[in-house]
């Protein structure tokens, strides 16, 4: 009894206008995705920003899914949404060479960011970004701590590095900056931030870097699906566990409220965005 407790509470906070979903397909192949945002118990707005879609290109189509997690404001996420992967596909070497493409474009949107200031405020964003190339190549870049989670044959692969002070302590004191840990709280960079890379953040921007890690790999017959999600999932969920979730469930979009129902059944506080794109019927 007390599992379904729960299970209906999560679920009525979800249905309380504190969350929203959407779903789509491929118009070439199988792959079709969902994705659900819910916002976290925190008193600040949601912060969490995502894009989702599948568009036809003269070259191919492409299919383009990101999370966007903000912090100290929504404007850098939101800026983000709306140009991070136009910028990458606007590089002219990006059918031939995606991967410079997705770090040349990282570097000039993280510096639009940063000339726009005051405009985008003091605040900044992780990013995980996913390109499909034509159902065959995917393409995943992040910097930040949200994660990309692929699934081969039921097996979690961890596609995205998770940008944490502690890991990185030796660049971010190398560059001048610090990383403390007061107890009961995670490490932060100079006492404020809880990651070590991001876009934005000019006032934290000599301590911390902004290049993405990029990894590459081939869909084929073992791929069963990609989670893409904020860090408010996988503070509270292990890899292996989302996709054991996400597998049992065909339809993307259920799937992916399904992994935000069990984050806040787990009491993640976060804001949690998820994504779930399967690449068979």
């Amino acid at each position: 009894m007390d599992n379904l407790c729960c299970f209906s509470s999560a679920n009525s906070q979800l249905a309380g206008g504190r969350s929203s979903g959407g779903k789509g397909r491929s118009h070439q192949g199988p792959a079709k995705y969902g994705f659900t945002l819910v916002k976290g118990k925190a008193n600040h707005p949601m912060e969490d920003y995502h894009v989702a879609k599948f568009m036809q290109l003269r070259k191919g189509e492409l299919g383009l899914f990101a999370i966007y997690d903000g912090h100290s404001g929504d404007d850098v996420a939101a800026y983000l949404q709306k140009h991070l992967f136009s910028n990458i596909l606007k590089e002219e070497d990006f059918w031939t060479n995606p991967q410079n493409s997705i770090l040349q474009a990282y570097e000039r949107t993280d510096q639009a960011i940063l000339s726009h200031t005051p405009d985008l405020g003091q605040g900044g964003s992780t990013a995980v970004t996913a390109i499909l190339i034509n159902g065959r190549k995917l393409w995943i870049a992040n910097v930040g701590d949200s994660r990309a989670v692929l699934s081969k044959r039921g097996k979690a692969i961890q596609m995205s590095i998770d940008h944490e002070p502690h890991t990185e302590r030796g660049s971010i004191e190398n560059k001048g900056g610090f990383v403390t840990k007061m107890p009961g709280d995670v490490a932060r960079v100079n006492g404020q931030l809880a990651v070590s890379r991001a876009f934005g953040d000019k006032n934290l921007k000599s301590h911390l870097r902004s290049d993405p890690d990029v990894r590459t790999i081939d869909v084929d017959g073992d791929t069963d699906l990609l989670i893409l999600a904020s860090d408010g999932l996988w503070k509270v969920m292990s890899n292996q566990e989302a996709v054991d979730i996400a597998k049992k469930v065909k339809d993307p979009q259920k799937a992916s409220k399904q992994l935000a129902i069990e984050a806040l059944t787990r009491e993640s506080k976060d804001d949690i965005s998820c994504i779930v794109v399967r690449f068979k019927g």
